[in-house]
Order: C-alpha cells, then sequence, then structure tokens
C-alpha cells in the first residue's frame, strides 16, 4: 500500500495536475494506495502521522520543496521511506538527488523501491532537506511567498524567476550586519554578511549551486558566507552563483565545512529552510546522519 500526500496548490497548482495523472497510472496499474491532501502549512507531517498507522510501505509527496520538507519531517528516523513525484517551483531537493521531473519516470523510480539514506539539517524542532539560508535570502524567501508574481510565474513554468525579482527587490533596502559563526566550537567573524547559507545539498532558489561541493550523504555542513561587498558587486555576484562560479571569490565568499554550526548576529535576521521562512537568528544547525530513506 503506498501512501500519497498531495499539495493541490503547489507550483500553482502543477500539484493538482500532476496529481490527476499519477491518479490515473495507479488505477490502471491495479495498485493500492491511499490519498490525502494538504490544506495548509505543517498539514503533511500530521498527515504523515495518520498514514504510518494505516501500514503504508512508502509515503509519496507530490508537491515542491516546502511539501517535501513536511513530510521528511515525519518520517525523520522511521523506517517507511519518502518518495518524490516533483510538482513545485523549484523542486531542488528532487534535483539533488537525480529524481526524475516528469511524474511517469518518477513514479516508475519509486516502485523500483531502491532506497537511500540521506542526511538532515537539524534545527531544533525541525529539519531541513537542502540549504537553510540566514539573513538576504531569508528574506528573499518570505518575499517570495508572499509575491503575486509568483504565481504567474509558476503558471507559465518560470518560477525560478520568481527568486530573481524578489531578490532585486529586497537587495533595494537590505542592510548587511556582522555575525559570529561558531563552527565546530571555532568562532569566526564576519563583518558586513549579506548572507550565510549552511547546506545539506548543492542547489537552492530553483538552481542556484550555493555549495557546489555539498552532499546529501557525506554527514557534513557546507557554509558559504557572503560577506564585506557592495550591491553592485552582489548583483555581479548573483548569475555566477548558478553555476557554482561565485566561489572564486575568496576575499568575498568564505566556504567552511562543518557538523555543528551556531550563527549570531548583530540585529535579527531571516532564516528560511527549503524555501520557507522559519525563524530570527540566531539558529543552530547541526547534521543528522542518514537520517531519512527516500526511494
Amino acid at each position: 500500500m503506498y501512501g500519497f500526500i498531495v499539495n493541490k496548490a503547489s507550483g500553482n497548482g502543477k500539484g493538482q495536475r500532476t496529481w490527476k495523472k499519477v491518479e490515473y497510472e495507479l488505477q490502471i496499474r491495479n495498485t493500492p494506495y491511499l490519498v490525502r491532501f494538504t490544506s495548509g502549512s505543517g498539514h503533511a507531517t500530521t498527515i504523515v502521522k495518520e498514514l504510518l498507522t494505516e501500514g503504508v510501505k512508502t509515503i509519496i509527496a507530490v508537491g515542491g520543496d516546502g511539501t517535501i520538507n513536511e513530510v521528511a519531517n515525519g518520517l525523520v528516523n522511521h523506517r517507511v521511506p519518502l518518495g518524490i513525484i516533483p510538482a513545485g517551483s523549484g523542486n531542488d531537493f528532487a534535483r539533488c538527488l537525480n529524481i526524475p521531473m516528469h511524474y511517469e519516470k518518477a513514479l516508475h523510480r519509486i516502485f523500483e523501491n531502491k532506497q537511500k539514506k540521506v542526511d538532515l539539517l537539524h534545527l531544533g524542532q525541525r529539519h531541513c532537506l537542502t540549504v537553510t539560508g540566514i539573513g538576504f535570502d531569508g528574506k528573499i524567501a518570505k518575499t517570495v511567498n508572499e509575491a503575486i508574481y509568483k504565481n504567474w510565474f509558476n503558471q507559465f513554468g518560470f518560477g525560478g524567476l520568481s527568486y530573481v525579482l524578489s531578490m532585486l527587490e529586497v537587495l533595494k533596502d537590505y542592510r548587511p550586519t556582522n555575525i559570529q559563526i561558531t563552527v565546530d566550537g571555532k568562532e569566526l567573524f564576519f563583518s558586513g554578511v549579506w548572507l550565510v547559507a549552511v547546506a545539506n545539498s548543492p542547489n537552492y532558489g530553483g538552481g542556484i549551486r550555493i555549495c557546489p561541493e555539498a552532499s546529501y550523504d557525506d554527514g557534513l555542513l557546507n557554509i558559504c558566507v557572503v560577506h564585506g561587498m557592495s550591491k553592485w558587486q552582489l548583483l555581479r555576484l548573483f548569475p555566477k552563483a548558478y553555476k557554482g562560479k561565485h566561489v572564486v571569490m575568496e576575499q568575498h565568499v568564505t566556504l567552511l565545512t562543518g557538523k555543528d554550526v551556531y550563527v549570531q548576529s548583530d540585529t535579527p535576521v531571516l532564516v528560511q529552510g527549503d524555501g520557507e521562512p522559519i525563524m530570527e537568528s540566531p539558529v543552530r544547525l547541526q547534521i543528522k546522519k542518514g537520517a531519512l530513506s527516500v526511494v
């Protein structure tokens, strides 16, 4: 028995359209399944707990990174694996795992049931799959999620442009701050910090390779600190990040690795995880090795 958790609203309705196609495939295959639909923030995690009592052998998220994050949070340290059928605007975690963007190929991969263990970022009461962004991109995530144009771009298949437009909007008024980062007990200080990205996988924001060397199964956090640059320098840096070429600017981009990270800032800044605003700094992040099974 497969359990499906569907966010019909993800990708401006792509979740619902994708589910209709998946449902048809399940029916012609005579595959037993249960389906539940999310009705708001956090609901997917609650649904996971319900499905686990129904004896399902795999729980599949149909949606974007936010939906997948909520399902994963309900499955942490459970034997029941997570399946993914991408139906969001960015789909960064699916891309990281080389999960096909086409629903039928993604479904076939789930049926093969080749499980792998993946690491998770732990932030106190919740986990993150891809990247936790602190500062500038925390504010961008909030702006993207509140933007009217996000749905418009998603409708035409250009979800990544929502991030670009929101970045330009936030850039007008955002002010960098001073930050202290403690990595595995070692304290480091940075001035004029735009953002700190703590990564379990290379991509976020619809394909930005913020930490190109990050891996979801190496037991390490990869950290990128962008600091000491003007707005115009940041604008020139931004396009390079889509290919991970920003890392060569060593004067303004510092890369670190560790297992336990604590970030404090002179003034509280927004923190996002998997594209969803979570909290404000300070924040502690730890890697949880092999905490989730994925098919």
